[in-house]
């Protein structure tokens, strides 16, 4: 299906999807991140290796100049993973709305589902969406 609005990405249908690996390590602790008290792996880091999966499934049908950034995130965080384990979360997307991506977005760390949910993407071209940001810069230069 093409992408209204875009004449470069290639055609992209619901079903496409990517992975992502992370090993748990002390950097990517809860208790490293300031987002609890635990020896865990993190809910920012879960968060962070569910967007990674959903740009992987992407990164073929991308053409140059276009990019995707993440617009929402709902995902539970299911059972704790210590350090050593590795988890992998997978992203497939499950609905195109004009440039609106929707994934179904899961983690597994090899003995327990450890997240679930959702998260969307919406495509854009690079170069204007780094030109609003810097014009958003300027204006704030000017306040």
């Amino acid at each position: 299906m093409q992408l209204p609005g875009l004449t470069r990405m290639k055609p992209i249908s619901p079903g496409v999807a990517g992975e992502a690996r992370i090993k748990v390590t002390e950097d990517t602790l809860a208790s490293k991140m300031g987002s609890g008290a635990v020896e865990v792996f993190s809910t920012p880091n879960l968060v962070l290796l569910m967007e990674e999966a959903a740009v992987n499934a992407l990164k073929p049908y991308l053409e140059e100049g276009e990019t995707t950034v993440g617009s929402l995130v709902n995902i539970r965080h299911l059972a704790p993973t210590p350090p050593g384990f590795e988890v992998t979360a997978r992203a497939i997307l499950a609905e195109i709305d004009g440039r609106r991506l929707v994934f179904k977005v899961e983690a597994n760390d090899g003995v327990d589902k450890v997240g679930e949910g959702t998260h969307e993407r919406h495509l854009v071209n690079h170069a204007k969406f780094i030109s609003k940001a810097r014009e958003k810069s300027t204006r704030r230069k000017q306040i």
